[in-house]
């Protein structure tokens, strides 16, 4: 009975993989996840004794989102599929085959957002204190990393940064970010430290171009140039992970956070507009606590035979 019904149910894939090619021009590799999706549903279908795709609900295409779920399917993956089937229903609505789409109010899982990636800061601290200052090459890249990690600073904010912008010992640096928001942010001294440094090297390299940081033919920094410059010193320096602006950013919250909990605070520092942006932070900090609870709670790897009743 199964494999009857589920070669009655293939004969409108056919039609649809024939129309997707013909008509609607689609890649190989759409048609392949098309029929793959299509014929993984009909065997599923077909286990049910389900003999036409009319005779699908909403409430059969809930419990294959279920079962994929429950099998390990990603989200986005399920989410293909769910895509794959309403175009498929589209079809068949258009040609009459069916009276209803059983997958237009169905929504696969939300994804899990990714948290931020960064660094620890006692790895950090030792990786900036690695970087020598005595040519302008590093000068100029400890400079910027001690800004970003210091500061906060959006890689593009840093590019735009120029000579006059930066502040007096004490004060705070003005950044333009997103949007033309103007946002003031504190310089930590041994950033002072590391552009009064690059600052007398600067000068040798100096042709009229007013940019902070600057190349060795006297022209503003590219931001594909300080992407490279980090992981430059990311490998040599054996830094343990993958460098990039963002995560020096996200160092830079995180920290923050871990040490005040003043995430109004982080907000503004980080110059955000909304502060569910910034709520990322918290769950980095809150998995952060969690894994020192785990190594340091006398109680947290008690199995079941230390539980004695009195």
């Amino acid at each position: 009975m199964a494999n009857t019904t589920n070669t009655e149910l293939l004969r409108p894939v056919d039609s649809f993989l024939a129309h997707m090619r013909d008509i609607r021009r689609a890649s190989v590799h759409s048609l392949t996840s098309y029929q793959r999706t299509l014929a993984a549903t009909a065997k599923l279908l077909a286990e049910q004794d389900i003999m036409n795709w009319r005779d699908v609900s909403s409430h059969h295409i809930r419990s294959f989102v279920i079962r994929w779920h429950r099998q390990g399917l990603q989200p986005r993956s399920i989410a293909q599929r769910l895509s794959a089937l309403r175009s498929f229903y589209r079809f068949l609505l258009q040609n009459g085959a069916v009276s209803h789409n059983p997958v237009q109010d169905v929504r696969a899982p939300k994804r899990a957002k990714r948290l931020p990636a960064y660094l620890d800061a006692e790895t950090l601290v030792h990786f900036l204190n690695r970087i020598p200052q005595n040519d302008p090459y590093s000068a100029r890249d400890r400079a910027i990393l001690e800004i970003f990690y210091g500061s906060g600073l959006r890689l593009s904010e840093l590019v735009q940064l120029n000579v006059d912008d930066w502040p007096q010992l004490g004060e705070l640096l003005r950044v333009t970010g997103k949007g033309n928001k103007v946002r003031l942010v504190p310089v930590t001294d041994l950033a002072h430290q590391a552009v009064d440094t690059w600052l007398e090297f600067r000068r040798f390299w100096d042709k009229g171009d007013p940019a902070m940081f600057i190349s060795r033919t006297g022209s503003r920094l590219h931001v594909r140039t300080i992407q490279r410059r980090l992981v430059y010193w990311a490998q040599k320096l054996a830094l343990p992970d993958h460098l990039h602006p963002h995560k020096l950013r996200h160092s830079f919250a995180t920290h923050l956070l871990e040490n005040s909990g003043d995430l109004r605070a982080v907000q503004e520092l980080l110059g955000h507009a909304n502060l569910a942006t910034t709520q990322i932070y918290t769950q980095v900090d809150f998995s952060h606590l969690a894994k020192v609870y785990d190594r340091a709670h006398p109680r947290a790897h008690l199995s079941d035979d230390d539980n004695t009743d009195y």
